[in-house]
């Protein structure tokens, strides 16, 4: 499952990102292992804007196959947009729309205009740490118009697929959608959003992880400590 270390998608990574990572879950190292946790790919802007997410850890061919879709996808909204940040933002929110209706079978209507932000991280819809400290927005994701006509097949796939969930149209009926799938409905709202105002619907609202600044719990980071004080008492 790590993607990271197939030599094609290293290739492709170095040639188009920069690569870097943070630490924004909980989970605890025992030993030489990790235990609990979770992992999301941000695909962002040079200013932090995300382009495209992967919820969870993927193979090598997920990691390419969605890795290439956002560099053309956002090649060919440069070349459409000409240099107008909303026209761009409007293509790409666009873009996960149509990959939501053709991959998954459910159909939303694109948020390509943002209402003024508030900037107000307090107030009861805020991802918080466990200490209670408020560390990002929850963003509603695009409300769903209905199904593709398509959709069966696509919803009895879907339903199987793991990390597959249970979301709600408009009507209160249920679908099934998968993580992937549900990156998609959140960012054809909220895709050019800044990732600090969207890790945390991906990373709690989507993964079902909690996250925090708090530091990362070791438990006997050098083992040899544990067997010298067994010898020695």
């Amino acid at each position: 499952m790590n993607a990271l270390a197939n030599p094609e998608v290293g290739k492709y990574v170095e040639k188009y990102f920069c690569s870097s990572f943070q630490r924004v879950g909980t989970f605890r190292i025992v030993g030489k292992q990790k235990q609990g946790g979770n992992v999301a790919t941000y695909f962002c802007a040079p200013d932090g804007r995300v382009l495209h997410t992967i919820p969870g850890p993927v193979d090598a061919q997920t990691m390419l196959r969605e890795a290439k879709w956002v560099v053309e996808t956002a090649k060919k909204g440069i070349e459409v947009s000409k240099g107008d940040g909303a026209a761009f933002k409007a293509h790409m929110r666009k873009a996960h729309a149509d990959k939501l209706r053709t991959e998954h079978g459910l159909v939303v209507q694109p948020v390509t205009f943002d209402p003024p932000d508030p900037k107000d991280n307090t107030g009861p819809l805020t991802y918080r740490d466990p200490s209670g400290q408020p560390l990002a927005p929850v963003l509603p994701p695009t409300p769903i118009d209905g199904p593709d006509v398509k959709f069966l097949l696509m919803q009895e796939r879907s339903a199987k697929a793991a990390g597959a969930a249970l979301i709600r149209d408009g009507k209160g009926r249920s679908w099934g959608l998968n993580n992937q799938g549900r990156a998609h409905h959140l960012l054809a709202a909220h895709c050019m959003g800044q990732i600090e105002r969207l890790y945390g619907s991906v990373f709690e609202g989507i993964l079902g992880e909690r996250i925090t600044t708090r530091p990362v719990e070791v438990v006997h980071p050098f083992p040899w400590h544990a067997r010298n004080g067994k010898q020695g008492g």
